[in-house]
């Protein structure tokens, strides 16, 4: 289905806003920037900017973009015949090799995580929202394997699946700072992926294995 025009022009608004906002907030920090002052330099009203980010956060780490579900939802899609583990490294691969923004590769994130780590509000969601996502993988694990009321397995296999996942972002933010472009980082990233695939036992990469 196409997109229409009001929807064409509501994405655009919100891009712009978006990329207003970052702008702003590498240049002058991420607390000494207003939403009104967002919204004078979008062009836009403060209701327009709040329609589309609830919080000053969202601007930064949008839900859909870093949501609690992440992790959860790259099982939930998970093809027949691929374990939970299979459907995380695939994902990374997917998005590392595509150079995503999402996982923190394109120019000038290094400048952006900067600001992010300047900003106690910012790192504390981040924070938050690691423990939430292996959380909510947990509780996929569970519902998918129907697995004991305190039966440990879905709870580590998810805590290692986050760990992986913590890693790679950390190993792209870490260089991203240090100025290294994007494609030399994902390409020693997808090694780490490898590696990491290499040293997990068997009874992880074939738990919860989606039946066709």
């Amino acid at each position: 289905m196409s997109e229409g025009l009001r929807e064409r022009k509501k994405r655009q608004t919100r891009q712009r806003v978006s990329d207003v906002a970052l702008g702003l907030f590498v240049a002058r920090g991420f607390d000494n920037v207003t939403i009104a002052e967002i919204a004078a330099a979008a062009e836009v009203s403060v209701n327009t900017v709040y329609n589309y980010f609830h919080t000053k956060e969202d601007l930064v780490l949008p839900p859909e973009e870093a949501s609690p579900q992440r992790l959860a939802d790259m099982v939930r899609g998970r093809e027949p015949g691929q374990s939970a583990a299979d459907a995380v490294l695939a994902r990374l691969r997917q998005e590392v090799g595509g150079q995503e923004r999402r996982v923190g590769l394109s120019e000038g994130f290094g400048r952006v995580l900067e600001m992010m780590r300047a900003a106690p509000t910012l790192t504390a969601r981040l924070e938050r929202l690691a423990h939430q996502m292996t959380a909510e993988l947990a509780a996929q694990l569970v519902q998918e394997t129907g697995a004991e009321p305190g039966d440990p397995v879905p709870q580590a296999a998810a805590w290692q699946l986050g760990s992986l996942h913590s890693m790679v972002l950390s190993e792209i933010g870490r260089r991203s700072t240090a100025g290294e472009r994007p494609d030399v980082i994902a390409a020693d990233v997808l090694k780490l992926i490898d590696a990491a695939e290499g040293l997990m036992g068997e009874r992880l990469l074939g738990y919860a294995v989606r039946e066709g």
